[in-house]
């Protein structure tokens, strides 16, 4: 993981602001049904891990979309703000967030078997299916 001095962002009118200490430029692409329903496409994630400052945090509305996991949006303007793991308190934010990230490098593709016909990527990565990220959950339980 590489670390960077603060990464800041904020949501597309401002009301959100969110600096994150640690940003991995290796980012992930998740092919789920509920991301791509979330999101319209594939979900490119970077992690930030746990130290993540919110400011605005009022304006935040979070959706428990799994057992696992809940996903931030501003209420304001609508802009996805994150994914994050409920045991570990992990984020995971949009690759878009982040515009100035140097050395952004497509590192993982989950639910590689979801992923529609309708598109791919050339790059190669690393991937996992529904059955290998169900099996890894189930072995941090």
């Amino acid at each position: 993981m590489l670390d960077i001095d603060l990464q800041s962002t904020s949501c597309l009118c401002g009301s959100v602001k969110i600096k994150a200490t640690t940003v991995n430029p290796k980012f992930t692409v998740c092919h789920c049904e509920t991301c791509r329903s979330w999101g319209g496409g594939p979900f490119f994630a970077v992690q930030c891990g746990t130290d993540v400052d919110i400011d605005g945090e009022e304006k935040v509305s979070v959706y428990q979309s799994s057992p696992r996991a809940s996903r931030g949006f501003c209420s304001d303007c609508g802009t996805h703000l994150f994914y994050r793991l409920n045991k570990k308190g992990e984020y995971n934010m949009p690759v878009g967030l982040f515009p100035a990230l140097k050395g952004l490098d497509m590192n993982m593709q989950y639910f590689s078997d979801k992923r529609p016909d309708y598109y791919c990527f050339s790059n190669e990565t690393k991937e996992m299916t529904e059955a290998e990220i169900q099996a890894y959950f189930a072995s941090q339980a």
